[in-house]
C-alpha cells in the first residue's frame, strides 16, 4: 500500500494504540509503541496496517436491519473535526458528498448489511479522498452522534432499534428515506477549551439554549456535580436547519446562548470554530482541527 502507513490496535478504538509511520525506517518503532499502546489499554497487542491518508474526511454511514435480511442506510454523517481521533462536530449530511454519492455507498452498506441479516443499528465508517472510500470499521451500536442522523430523518433511532430487536418491522423502505435539511452536533466537555485539561465541579449556573431546531441531549442541572472518574461530556447540542447555512446561524446563536458556569467547558472553542471561514465553507479534513489549535488560532470567549 505504500507509506505513509498508520498501524492501528486491533481490538479497540479512540484513538488509542495508533501510530503513523512516514517510512520504512519508522515502522519498527510505530509497531512496537502501538503494539504497547493497545496491550496497556486493551489487553491485546494485535495490530494492523493501513494507508495513511493526508487530508481524508471521516464519513460514517448509518444503518439499520431487522435481522432477516431487510436493511436501509440513513444517509451519512462527517466527523471530520476531530481531536486526537476523538470526534469533536459532527454534521450531516456532508458538505462534500453530492446524492450520487450518498446513494451509491450507502447501497454498498446496507447490501452488506442485508447480506449478513444484520439486526439493530451500527454505523460502517470510512475516510473519504479523492472520490474514494477507505474502510475504517463499524460500529455495532448506537454511537454518541446519532441525533444528527434523527434530526435530518426525522427517524428515531433508538426506538427503532428497539422495535427490530424485538422482531419488528423496518420503518420505511429505502425509498422512503428523505435527508431534510441540515444538522450539526457539537460535543460540549468539562474541558479546558484551549489545553483540554479536565475541569470536574459543580456547575453554578446551566442554561441551555432553545428555539426552533435546537436539541439539548444531557442529564446535567444547576447544582450537577461533574466527577473526575468519568468521560468529560456535558452535553450535546444539536442544531437543525433547512440549509447548512441556516444551521450554522442557528448554531452559532445557540451557542452564544448557552450557559455553563463553575466549571469549564469547550463552550468557547465551538463559538470560534462556527465563525471560522474554513468551518463555514465545509473546508476541512480531520488534521485541520489540530492543526488550528496548534496555530493558537482559538478565540476563546465568555
Amino acid at each position: 500500500i505504500g507509506f505513509p502507513v498508520l498501524v492501528k490496535a486491533a481490538a479497540g478504538g479512540g484513538g488509542r494504540g495508533m501510530k503513523v509511520a512516514q517510512t520504512e525506517a519508522d515502522l519498527a518503532l510505530a509497531l512496537s509503541t502501538a503494539s504497547n499502546e493497545a496491550k496497556a489499554a486493551f489487553g491485546d497487542g494485535s495490530v494492523y496496517l493501513e494507508k495513511y491518508l493526508t487530508k481524508p474526511r471521516h464519513i460514517e454511514i448509518q444503518i439499520l436491519g431487522d435481522g432477516r435480511g431487510g436493511a436501509i442506510h440513513l444517509g451519512e454523517r462527517d466527523c471530520s473535526l476531530q481531536r486526537r481521533h476523538q470526534k469533536v462536530w459532527e454534521e450531516g449530511p456532508s458538505p462534500i458528498l453530492n446524492a450520487a454519492a450518498r446513494a451509491k455507498i450507502g447501497e454498498t452498506c446496507a447490501k452488506a448489511m442485508r447480506e449478513m441479516q444484520y439486526l439493530g443499528v451500527g454505523t460502517i465508517e470510512f475516510l473519504y479522498e479523492d472520490g474514494e472510500f477507505y474502510f475504517i470499521e463499524m460500529n455495532t451500536r448506537i454511537q454518541v452522534e446519532h441525533p444528527v442522523t434523527e434530526m435530518i430523518t426525522g427517524i428515531d433511532l433508538v426506538i427503532e432499534q428497539i422495535r427490530v430487536a424485538a422482531g419488528g418491522d423496518l420503518p420505511c423502505a429505502q425509498e422512503d428515506i428523505v435527508i431534510n435539511g441540515h444538522a450539526i452536533e457539537c460535543r460540549v466537555n468539562a474541558e479546558n477549551p484551549v489545553s483540554f485539561r479536565p475541569s470536574p465541579g459543580k456547575i453554578l449556573q446551566y442554561h441551555p439554549p432553545g428555539g426552533l431546531g435546537v436539541r439539548i441531549d444531557s442529564a446535567v442541572y444547576q447544582g450537577y456535580v461533574i466527577p473526575p472518574y468519568y468521560d468529560s461530556l456535558v452535553g450535546k447540542l444539536i442544531v437543525h436547519g433547512k440549509t447548512r447555512g441556516e444551521c450554522l446561524m442557528r448554531l452559532r446563536r445557540a451557542l452564544d446562548e448557552m450557559v455553563v458556569d463553575g466549571v469549564e467547558t469547550t463552550l468557547p472553542l465551538f463559538r470560534g470554530l462556527v465563525r471560522e471561514p474554513s468551518i463555514i465553507d465545509g473546508d476541512y479534513h480531520i488534521h485541520w482541527l489540530e492543526h488550528y489549535l496548534a496555530a493558537g488560532d482559538t478565540k476563546p470567549a465568555s
